[in-house]
């Protein structure tokens, strides 16, 4: 195995090794597995033995290896199903959304987009999108990533944050952007209002001029992740009036039926 990644990584200079090898342990347990050992791990990476055992005393002291004291074998830990678990959150989220988006796009206005989307650092990155009827319409894909301050859809995640974390990833956006650290800050406090105000964000050519858009933060069934709900179009064709008046309450009720209120 240590050959292989060194083929493959020889000249990428950002590559950690350790890691690597220490997520091919991880990977190296099967369904079927209830414990292994050092010999057994060390076969099946192609790991050194001293390698692998610092290894798996390494995810023995982070809680992603269980360590048998009297066979000195080794076990998956909860460290590790919690990991999972994000991941299954995440799809099922994205699965269940898909109808919910559809009858919230269902509406007066032919050329409403409705998106999910969940934060990556200072970005809020869409999952899943549904088209209005028209062909004009918010040509935004899956993969896109948007200002999470400045987007409602980021507005909604933020608002949908503990007020420390809220705090944390705004001081992330002003190291990222010093400049613009007042216009952040009064973002935040808009989304905040807002979420209180109507049960949702708004961004009303917040982050584009030709943009108009409300969305609503919703919790992981495991509370372990806030995504963003949106609901929007263009801002010459969908205006705040009719966001907040025919389809404030079809976000909202959307929202809760995603986070299983």
């Amino acid at each position: 195995m240590d050959n292989v990644l060194n083929q493959d990584v020889e000249n990428d200079r950002q590559f950690v090794t350790a890691l690597s090898r220490g997520l091919a342990v991880l990977e190296c347990f099967k369904t079927e597995d209830r414990y292994l050992s050092n010999l057994e791990v060390s076969a099946r990476t192609g790991l050194a033995r001293p390698t692998v055992s610092r290894l798996t005393h390494t995810l023995t002291k982070t809680g992603h290896l269980y360590r048998d004291e009297t066979s000195g074998e080794y076990r998956l830990a909860a460290r590790v199903l919690e990991l999972g678990f994000s991941v299954i959150a995440a799809v099922n989220i994205i699965e269940r959304s898909r109808e919910i988006m559809d009858r919230a796009s269902d509406g007066p206005n032919p050329y409403i987009t409705v998106a999910l989307a969940e934060r990556s650092g200072t970005r809020a990155i869409y999952l899943a999108t549904s088209r209005s009827r028209q062909a004009i319409a918010i040509t935004i894909e899956v993969g896109s990533r948007l200002p999470i301050f400045y987007s409602a859809v980021g507005r909604a995640i933020l608002a949908g944050e503990t007020k420390e974390k809220r705090e944390e990833i705004l001081s992330a956006g002003i190291r990222e952007f010093p400049e613009h650290k007042q216009r952040m800050e009064q973002s935040v406090d808009q989304a905040v209002r807002d979420y209180e105000t109507y049960g949702y964000c708004t961004s009303f050519g917040g982050w584009k001029r030709e943009i108009n858009a409300i969305a609503a933060p919703i919790r992981s069934l495991d509370g372990t992740s806030i995504y963003g709900l949106n609901i929007g179009g263009p801002s010459f064709l969908v205006e705040p009036q009719m966001l907040h008046g025919s389809y404030g309450e079809k976000l909202k009720q959307a929202a809760a039926e995603l986070g299983g209120a």
